[in-house]
Order: structure tokens, then sequence, then C-alpha cells
């Protein structure tokens, strides 16, 4: 009998909590149905919504905290208030102890960054956590980090990003050798700050089997899709980020205003109704729910704050996927892979500084 994938939610996470955590997991359940999970949070609120998908209760199992991380504590004050009591901490713990191979919340970023890190710690080599996403392109999805975890690297941390974020995308993506650009305000080698170059000159230096380093590449490649991996430090990809779900919803309300204006434009809009339910679709930021927190000695996704049922679905998809193809081993693979990745990363830079 296959083994089942074990999942922890955080059910209080996000800006309803409950309300949309279960829907979303039973949704993710019926597309996945050897998962279980293990839910923490009120019980008074979680009970009611299992109630009404009898499948989703049957695969969980509930455990009981009203201590919840608000959207707006600090990540010191969840640290201080929530630890060890609070629906998040408790999801996280879950993965530690090996009860599940990944924690899903909605909840605060930051808390959620500041209790993985404090209570999984890092991997080897590894020096802070890393946001990544699947991003959709012209060509297909990309991975792109870090999407927010922390702000600022120097270069071995960008090559970290790019040895993590080939794992992922070898994972999510099904590819043996994926290629990864490092965004910068140009393509040309002597653009950029000093990190991102010296970073570069290294990966270029170092050949790895596990990925192909094309370059630089600027801020619309990502939506090119100019390469499978595109690697960035987390302010600059957290404001990247932003921009594209803001732009997405500026165009569907431009769309919308464009085509009820006239009669004439009503009309053309029921012609072309399924084409653009299609272009809603792709732009829908929702579908692309749920990035993963990597660099840690575990697996945790987090979910937009305010996304609905559907989109939570997704990022549970996205845990699922995690562990069902083993990105744990896979990241540590990457990383151990010919004597050390990052150990040849060290001598790369010092080769080229």
């Amino acid at each position: 009998m296959p083994q089942k994938v074990r999942i922890a939610l955080d059910a209080m996470g996000g800006d309803v909590g409950a309300s949309v955590v279960i829907p979303g997991a039973a949704a993710s359940l019926n597309r996945h149905p050897d998962t279980e999970f293990l839910l923490f949070g009120d019980q008074a609120l979680i009970e009611p919504q299992l109630a009404k998908h009898p499948a989703m209760k049957a695969a969980s199992r509930v455990v009981h905290t009203d201590v919840a991380v608000g959207m707006d504590d600090k990540p010191s004050q969840a640290l201080r208030r929530g630890r060890r009591t609070s629906s998040m901490w408790l999801a996280i713990d879950a993965v530690k102890k090996g009860e599940v191979g990944v924690a899903i919340s909605a909840g605060n970023t930051g808390a959620l960054v500041a209790m993985a890190r404090f209570c999984l710690r890092m991997l080897p080599g590894i020096d802070r956590p890393a946001l990544a996403a699947l991003w959709p392109t012209m060509r297909g999805d990309s991975v792109v980090l870090d999407l927010g975890a922390t702000i600022g690297g120097d270069a071995h941390h960008l090559i970290a990003l790019a040895l993590m974020g080939s794992a992922m995308a070898s994972v999510l993506l099904d590819l043996e050798r994926p290629t990864v650009g490092l965004l910068n305000i140009g393509v040309e080698e002597m653009k950029g700050h000093e990190e991102i170059r010296e970073a570069a000159a290294s990966l270029r230096a170092m050949s790895l089997p596990q990925l192909e380093y094309i370059g630089f590449i600027e801020g619309d490649g990502i939506a090119k899709g100019a390469a499978d991996v595109i690697v960035t430090e987390g302010f600059c990809g957290n404001i990247a980020l932003k921009a594209a779900e803001g732009t997405a919803r500026q165009l569907a309300e431009f769309l919308r205003d464009a085509m009820s204006r006239t009669w004439r434009s009503r009309l053309g809009y029921l012609f072309a109704k399924a084409a653009f339910r299609a272009l809603r679709e792709k732009m829908d930021p929702n579908k692309s729910n749920g990035s993963v927190l990597l660099g840690l000695n575990g697996i945790v996704v987090k979910s937009h704050g305010g996304t609905d049922a559907e989109g939570f679905a997704y990022a549970v998809d996205v845990g699922y996927e995690m562990v069902h193809y083993d990105l744990l081993t896979k990241i540590n693979q990457m990383l151990n892979r010919d004597g050390g990745a990052l150990a040849q990363a060290q001598t790369a830079q010092e080769a080229v500084s």
C-alpha cells in the first residue's frame, strides 16, 4: 500500500482562517486522495468546517489550540507569545518531530520565517531561508526566489539560492538540468552590484552538472520565462512579485471596463467569452499560490494570507508535491554532489576575487 503524504495545516492562519483552510484542503484532497492532515487550531472553529467536508474530516486529526499568530504581529512578538502553543508553531513542530512531511500556513510571513528557522534550523552550508514559487511565464512556469523571506545577500547566498531553486525546478518542472539566471539591471557582465557580479563569475567558473547558468536576466525576462530558475535577493524579489500581482489585477479590471463600455463591446465579449475566461485564469494570482520556504531542515509552504479556498488548495498541492517527490533529499543531493556544491562555490569565489 502506498505511503500516505501527511500535511500539517495552520488552521488559524490567514485573513479568515479555518473557513478558507478547510475547504481549500478538501479541494486538494480530491486531487490527492493519499493525503492525511493534522490540523492545528481552535476546535470550535474547525469542526463545523470539517462537517461540511466528510472526506476531509475522515482524513484529518485536530489538535486544539486557541493561540493564533496575528497578521500584524512582529516576528519577535510571535516567537515570544506563540512559541510552543500557537497553531503556526505546532504545525512547524510537527515537521520537526517527523509526524508530517510539510507544514502549510497562510499566516504572518515574518513570523512563519522566524518560527521555521528557529524550530527546524538551517541545512548545512545555508545561512538564511528563501521563499520560492512557481511563476507563470510565456513559455511555461519558472521557479523564482527569494520572494521576500530575507533582505539582501552576498554571493554565497545567491549561489545557494541557485542550487535550491534548481532542486525545486527538478521536482516541480521535471527538469534534469534547469537553466538558471540572476535577476539584474542589465544583461552585460559589468552591470549590477558587486555581490551579483561575484555570484555570476562563480557560477560560471563552477560549471555545475546539476544546473546550467545562462547569465543575467532583466526584469522583463521573468515574464518571458528567460530561465527555468530566476534568482534574486528577497527585497527585489518581493517587489517583483507584488508588482506582477498588481499588474494582473489591473489588466483584468481594464478588460472588464472595456468590455462593458458599449453595446458593441458587450456583444464582442459574448463571442469571445471563452477566450477571456482562459485569459482571466492565466492571470489569476491564486493559480500560483504557495511559496516553499527553502534552506530549512524540513519543508514549510507559505500561502497568501488573503487567498480564497481555491487559492489555498493550490498551496496544499505544492506541499503535497514537495513531499511526494522528496524535495528535501534532492536539495541535499544538490548541495553535496561532487564534493559539495557550496564548497565548490567558495573555491570559485576565491579564484575569481
